[in-house]
């Protein structure tokens, strides 16, 4: 059982209403503005199965709710795959789109549009996922044993990075020419992908990312101990009985089920999980058990807040999800990047 100090146990407290908020606010307000009766009525009928659910009530049922869960939980799919990973790698710069995972997991989501049908590929449901789950481990797995040192036999933060970088283009070319040949609603898909959307979220693909979601961190909890043990080093980590590289391999796995299935059904979102992390190790500290809890609901809050206004800067327009993120992103990177003087 997890344990959190007062101050932590506040902070805790604190976050669920502020999500929770998030949350009602991202679903009342959009291009179609819905009333708190109309919430409360489309609630009413749909528990009782009594009376018709007017225009309004099922916008709400069918695109706002799903919307809105599906959007707190690809914010902590993606805010705990960025504490498993640096944790892992311990520096707060690594994050999953700089390994490739999530480049690789776009692939093999449009290589499943363009070619799917082709090759009668359909695993019913979890085909997306699969097909972005196999992208993104080919694309990690790359990027991971490219980076290995020959002398050393393991990955530098910077040669991993670099590494990330060339499996990145490689990939993001794949998925460039898959939308050149592809038809036209199949390549629209591609680039909505790139720049990440949930206007396409529904109860089947919240019901995917929250097993995906919920699973993993159960996984992961059990792996805080010994990723707090490897924050003093390798050496120390083993005298702790730390098994360095089967620990590798299962935050690795961990971390593609995470960015993958995400990525599947919303795109490319990229910065979260390198944002959310690092200010709460600013606030708390590097304890994976808080981190990952609590980086868990500020991710849903961060992609709340980023999806309220993707919706409403441009309204009756919706702006690319991904690219506020990266507005908000890209400044904290060079900051970090600054702070800790990695030049390359």
């Amino acid at each position: 059982m997890i344990k959190f100090s007062s101050t932590k146990r506040v902070v805790f407290v604190l976050l669920l209403p502020l999500l929770a908020s998030v949350t009602l606010f991202s679903i009342k307000f959009g291009a179609v503005d819905i009333s708190w009766f109309d919430i409360s009525s489309a609630l009413g009928k749909s528990f009782s199965s009594e009376g018709e659910l007017n225009l309004t009530e099922r916008i709400f049922l069918d695109i706002r709710l799903p919307r809105a869960i599906a959007c707190v939980v690809v914010g902590a799919s993606l805010s705990m795959s960025g504490v498993l990973m640096q944790a892992l790698f311990r520096n707060p710069i690594v994050e999953p789109g700089l390994i490739g995972t999530s480049s690789g997991a776009a692939f093999g989501a449009a290589l499943y549009f363009v070619l799917g049908a082709t090759f009668k590929f359909n695993a019913g449901t979890w085909t997306l996922p699969i097909a972005a789950c196999m992208g993104g481990t080919l694309a990690t797995v790359i990027v991971f044993f490219l980076s290995l040192s020959k002398s050393e036999g393991r990955s530098s933060v910077i040669s991993l990075l670099l590494t990330g970088i060339a499996v990145n283009a490689i990939f993001l070319s794949g998925v460039g020419f898959l939308s050149y040949i592809a038809r036209d609603p199949q390549a629209r898909s591609i680039t909505f992908w790139n720049l990440g959307t949930l206007s396409g979220a529904n109860w089947n693909s919240v019901v995917i990312i929250s097993i995906s979601s919920i699973g993993c961190l159960l996984l992961a909890l059990r792996e805080t101990k010994k990723l707090n043990a490897l924050m003093i080093g390798e050496e120390e980590a083993l005298l702790l009985g730390v098994n360095i590289r089967r620990l590798q391999i299962t935050i690795m796995a961990i971390n593609i089920i995470l960015v993958a299935v995400a990525t599947a059904f919303v795109g490319v979102i990229s910065f979260v999980g390198l944002i959310v992390p690092h200010l709460l190790r600013l606030i708390h500290g590097s304890d994976n058990r808080y981190l990952l809890i609590n980086s868990a609901l500020v991710g849903g809050i961060f992609l709340g807040l980023a999806d309220l206004m993707a919706r409403l800067v441009l309204a009756p327009a919706e702006l690319p999800i991904g690219i506020v993120t990266s507005v908000v992103g890209v400044p904290v990177f060079i900051f970090l990047l600054r702070k800790n003087q990695y030049y390359f």
